[in-house]
């Protein structure tokens, strides 16, 4: 056992002194303005720089060399949600890197890692840093056939995607022509890789979308028809309409969700995911009972260990990079948050992965 500490010691050394030796590095920092009266707290997002010490506590060290911009990290940014409740604070919900050092067993020094979930840059500090501390439970090793990159070009949204179609088909939907899965916000990070997804396991998508201009790229990521969300915008009249959807991918909710759930065909399913046109959920119990529609809620946050392995490995088999690359952005940790507004307002399209080292 001493040999194999003073083995992990010396690797330790060497991997610092060959890659990020300096204890230092750099990170996006949250602080909230001092509130007047009357007025909610303004957030700041600053660039500082900061020293290992100042990290919290955890069992991995990484060097985190990609996060990605979800619609989550938009609200933290903005200081909406009450999502953080203590500042200063390190922002972003995903992050892909290097171990630096471990005390956990499971992960070695140099051993690349991903974390989604666990509210990492909610509660604890997350992704938008050149360094993270870590709880190893949080982590998984990344399937080999990923990179980093590729890894939080996924993050988040592209987990939460697979979750959803892995629920649904675990509740009776299968891949054909006739049975047609409905993905709504389709532009959005988690429509737009529901899609990619989706296609590629043989399922015929029908995207919705509030921006007919990207009816192409949705074509091409694999969508069999594209719609103008302004079909299902309105909450319905009626409890009941026409039977339409084998399934669905909804990353909208409010009154899109309401309008879906009563075009749903008997026995189909909903994977909820998403609230980007609002919380609420104006409908009747009707879809359920006398066409016994199921609506499956999506956690990606706490998602178990197992299931975790499960959607990465699904991930890596489902993927095709150059898809992944077409629907993928690239900036800069020091331009991260000029996106937060964006993202809230659905004008940021696909993924955008944020570069951390320089």
């Amino acid at each position: 056992m001493r040999g194999e500490n003073q083995l992990l010691r010396y690797s330790r050394e060497r991997w610092r002194a060959t890659t990020f030796f300096d204890m230092s590095f750099t990170a996006l920092v949250l602080t909230e303005s001092k509130a007047e009266e009357g007025k909610r707290p303004e957030v700041i997002a600053e660039l500082r720089e900061l020293d290992e010490s100042e990290l919290p506590e955890g069992d991995v060290l990484i060097a985190v060399e990609w996060s990605s911009l979800n619609y989550k990290d938009g609200m933290i940014l903005n200081g909406l949600g009450r999502l953080v409740r203590q500042y200063p604070h390190v922002p972003g919900v995903d992050l892909a890197g290097v171990v630096l050092e471990s005390s956990d067993d499971r992960y070695r020094v140099g051993e690349r890692v991903a974390v989604t979930g666990w509210r990492v840059g909610e509660v604890h500090w997350g992704g938008y840093s050149q360094r993270a501390r870590v709880r190893g439970d949080w982590l998984v090793h990344l399937p080999d056939q990923l990179s980093t990159r590729q890894a939080m070009a996924v993050g988040t949204a592209g987990f939460t995607a697979m979750q959803a179609l892995l629920a649904l088909e675990a509740h009776g939907l299968e891949a054909s022509a006739d049975n047609p899965l409905l993905v709504t916000g389709a532009s959005g990070g988690v429509g737009s890789s529901a899609i990619q997804w989706g296609a590629a396991r043989g399922h015929h998508i029908v995207a919705s979308t509030g921006r007919m201009e990207n009816a192409d790229e949705l074509m091409s990521l694999g969508a069999a028809e594209v719609i103008d969300r302004a079909e299902l915008a309105e909450n319905p009249t009626r409890p009941l309409l026409t039977e339409r959807w084998a399934g669905c991918v909804d990353a909208v909710g409010g009154d899109t969700l309401a309008h879906v759930l009563a075009e749903m065909r008997y026995g189909a399913s909903v994977a909820a995911c998403g609230l980007a046109g609002g919380n609420s959920l104006p409908t009747t119990v009707i879809p359920f009972l006398l066409r016994g529609v199921n609506l499956l809620g999506i956690d990606s946050v706490q998602c178990p260990y197992p299931t975790r392995i499960r959607v990465w490995d699904e991930i890596a088999q489902a993927l095709d990079a150059e898809k992944l690359d077409s629907m993928t952005s690239e900036v800069a940790l020091a331009d991260v948050a000029s996106l937060a507004s964006d993202i809230l307002a659905g004008r940021v399209k696909g993924r955008t992965v944020v570069r951390c080292q320089d």
